[in-house]
């Protein structure tokens, strides 16, 4: 059986959710950032054990439809803005999104902006940033090197967007006392 999983944004995450599942008597057949395969077909009181030992840790098995497509929408974009190269992709997400998605992106949209009280564009941006932010703090790459890894036209454009998040630039930032935000509170 295949269960929903709200907040599942990174590795450790998905070993998390694997873990807690084993320590239920759970095998877990497949797993990726907002849903996990299990055997055998959990019954309603084990999905309760599940959805209460999830809430532990910090995830939540999510059984709606809507919700379910507004996680696959976080978890696409969080996946590809965090583990790609954006630069080597050369993606639009709206394509993107309707291809692994199925569904026509005004659709998809319009249901983020409802459950989500923002728009997908901002969400990406918000990912962006947050990940800018990383590669800055690593100090490898110079603000041109990850504009370029990020898809931006410019360094110009990479620092509007992120001043217009953050209310810092990026050379305010690196000097101030700022932190990321975890992935799942975006």
């Amino acid at each position: 059986m295949k269960l929903a999983v709200k907040n599942m944004v990174c590795n450790r995450c998905l070993l998390v959710v694997r873990q807690t599942l084993q320590a239920l008597n759970f095998d877990v057949k497949n797993i990726g950032l907002g849903w996990v395969e299990v055997g055998p077909e959990p019954n309603p009181d084990q999905l309760h054990a599940i959805a209460s030992a999830f809430k532990v840790v910090g995830f939540e098995l999510i059984d709606d439809y809507k919700t379910k497509l507004v996680e696959q929408v976080r978890n696409l974009i969080t996946e590809t803005v965090q583990y790609s190269d954006l630069s080597q992709l050369n993606i639009n997400f709206s394509t993107l999104l309707t291809e692994k998605l199925q569904k026509p992106y005004p659709y998809l949209s319009n249901l983020f902006s409802e459950q989500e009280g923002n728009t997908i564009e901002h969400y990406i941006i918000q990912q962006k940033v947050e990940k800018i932010k990383e590669l800055m703090e690593y100090g490898d790459l110079n603000l041109n090197e990850i504009a370029l890894k990020m898809g931006y036209s410019s360094s110009a454009h990479l620092s509007a967007q992120f001043k217009k998040i953050t209310g810092f630039s990026p050379s305010q930032y690196r000097n101030s006392k700022s932190k990321r935000k975890a992935l799942d509170e975006l």
